[in-house]
């Protein structure tokens, strides 16, 4: 379990990009932020570790029930990023899907509902918070942002991105990490169409600069002395960076209120880069996915780990590095860190061909180093 404690907000849903190709329940009252408790002099340096889109497809259900015995339960599968994940001092997922009620029913694609116990093995893992802002953040409507707002807080999981009403939206997310504030703010380029309601436009993120400035700029009034912008963003099945990535991401990273992009949404890894100075990773590809016709490139992802210095009052990445990934199909279908040391001609492969895409635009001449490599 990362090494984390409720800071100054609840889960906030402040602006950040999103994209990928039963009435509702009384919106809750905010509960009141947690004391902080008492600690030592804040940390001088903390680590960050990213990962790529949470894609509950059928398939992944199927397995995660046989993994049960008949219960659905997904950490047999994230399993083997554990190790990684619980390692950080913070760990961010991105989850795409809303979440169905207990006992469904559960769809994929192209409307997604997703089976509720996928937050306990999220949490199991040892994330801490998830973005929730994505092209399927509306699949369901407002009951399903509830719904899925509701279990994140009951397995004891942050979030942002979405939100359940419009001081819930209006609150930033800022977490307390060995006594330092770092914030993160969530957003998507669309909703697959699909419209906010009239005068909730608050229910999900939508990218736009101007209002993904202002969220990091009322996260550092709040105290947040790091911001971190989670972008659902790009273009599915692409690993090159679109020019309106690559403008946005210098239009953000010259503010002095945020501090790092990780990105999402194509389901295949992009390139890293550093922006006046600061790191973005354009795209994560998949943490975990089953799509119905398997590219070998959407099997593919990467964890992003960043660690975070104090040089005087000022914080920056001091250290970047790539991790990736691979979905083994199986059967059993497992989630590998393809860096913990055991090889295989696939793992080689997906090796290789990362390697290949997120070095692409000179990350590794700016100091982006993979482990073991």
């Amino acid at each position: 379990m990362a090494r984390i404690r409720p800071g100054l907000a609840w889960a906030g849903a402040v602006l950040v990009l999103a994209g990928c190709s039963a009435a509702p329940a009384a919106q809750p009252a905010l509960p009141a932020s947690p004391a902080p408790a008492a600690s030592s002099a804040p940390a001088d340096s903390f680590t960050v570790v990213a990962t790529g889109d949470v894609l509950i497809h059928p398939a992944l259900t199927d397995q995660a029930t046989t993994d049960g015995g008949g219960a659905i339960d997904y950490r047999r599968i994230l399993a083997g990023v554990k190790p990684l994940v619980s390692s950080a001092d913070l760990a961010i997922c991105h989850l795409e899907t809303p979440l169905a009620p207990e006992g469904g029913p559960y769809t994929g694609y192209p409307s997604f509902s997703a089976p509720p116990q996928i937050a306990e093995a999220i949490k199991d893992t040892g994330y801490d918070t998830c973005s929730t802002a994505s092209n399927h953040t509306l699949d369901k409507g407002a009951a399903g942002i509830t719904r899925t707002l509701d279990k994140l807080d009951e397995v004891g999981l942050e979030h942002t991105g979405s939100a359940r009403s419009a001081a819930e939206a209006a609150k930033p997310l800022i977490l307390d990490v060995h006594g330092v504030k770092v914030a993160q703010i969530s957003s998507a380029f669309g909703f697959n169409g699909i419209e906010r309601p009239a005068g909730k436009p608050w229910l999900a993120n939508e990218i736009d600069a101007s209002e993904v400035l202002a969220a990091a700029h009322a996260a550092r009034a709040a105290g947040a002395e790091v911001v971190i912008a989670s972008l659902h963003w790009g273009v599915e099945y692409h690993h090159e960076v679109t020019d309106e990535q690559s403008a946005l991401a210098r239009k953000l990273l010259a503010s002095p209120d945020l501090d790092l992009i990780v990105g999402h949404h194509a389901h295949v890894v992009q390139p890293f880069a550093k922006v006046d100075g600061k790191w973005v990773a354009y795209g994560l590809g998949n943490e975990i996915a089953r799509h119905d016709d398997p590219r070998g490139s959407t099997e593919e992802g990467t964890a992003a780990r960043f660690t975070f210095t104090r040089t005087d009052s000022h914080w920056a990445v001091s250290k970047a590095e790539y991790l990736p990934t691979l979905i083994d199909l199986g059967p059993p279908i497992r989630l590998r860190d393809l860096t913990g040391g055991v090889h295989t001609a696939r793992g080689d492969e997906a090796l290789a061909n990362t390697d290949e895409v997120v070095l692409s635009e000179d990350a590794g001449r700016d100091g982006l180093t993979r482990p073991g490599k």
